[in-house]
Formats: C-alpha cells, structure tokens, sequence
C-alpha cells in the first residue's frame, strides 16, 4: 500500500481525521491520537502497535517490520508498506484505531475487536 491507500483506509473507520503532526505533516489520528504516520525511508510507515505485538511483527516478518533506536522505547513498529501485505497492514491500522476510539466509534464499526 502506498501513503494514500493508507489514509483512504484509515479515514473510513469511524473518527478518524487528518491532523498535523511533526513537522506539520497530515496524519490520520482518532481522538487527538495518531494512528499511522509516514516513515522517514521511502515506503514506509510508523504504526501504533502494542509492545507485544511488536516483538512478534519483528520476529515474524523482519523483512517488513523493523524498528530504530528512537523507537525501541515506544508503542511504535516500523513497517516497509509497499512490501507488506494489504490486508495484512489494514488489519493493523484497525487495531491502532481500536485502542485509541471511544466505546460509541468503536460501535459505529461493530465493537469487534480486529
């Protein structure tokens, strides 16, 4: 998925706006949240994960999932979009939007969590 594709879909689950964030860039955000930003390497994305999550995207996919020093200490994975699957990364972005939505958002989608 590129950058767009990635908005568009965070953008249809319920709540979710653009709003600035470092650096003045445009991130899909739920509740004054972000959920995903554009990474600094071409192609890739920051993604609100949880911390157990992540040790297990680093282990499974190490090709797509991969983390920097500055985000080791953070609920944060990297991830190279255009070589995950997109199902796979949507899947993910859902559960970002989860954890940070209200109780009446996350029922606008089916209160089910991904």
């Amino acid at each position: 998925m590129d950058w767009d594709e990635i908005v568009a879909f965070a953008l249809s689950l319920p709540g979710v706006t653009l709003s600035p964030a470092a650096k003045g860039t445009l991130v899909p955000m739920v509740r004054g949240k972000q959920i995903v930003a554009p990474g600094r390497a071409p192609g890739s994305i920051a993604l609100r994960a949880a911390r157990e999550e992540i040790e297990h995207l680093l282990e499974m996919a190490p090709h797509i999932f991969f983390q920097t020093p500055q985000y080791r200490d953070w609920p944060v994975v990297l991830a190279h979009a255009d070589r995950a699957e997109p199902e796979h990364l949507k899947l993910l972005i859902e559960r970002a939007w989860w954890d940070r939505a209200s109780h009446s958002q996350r029922a606008r989608r089916g209160d089910a969590r991904p």
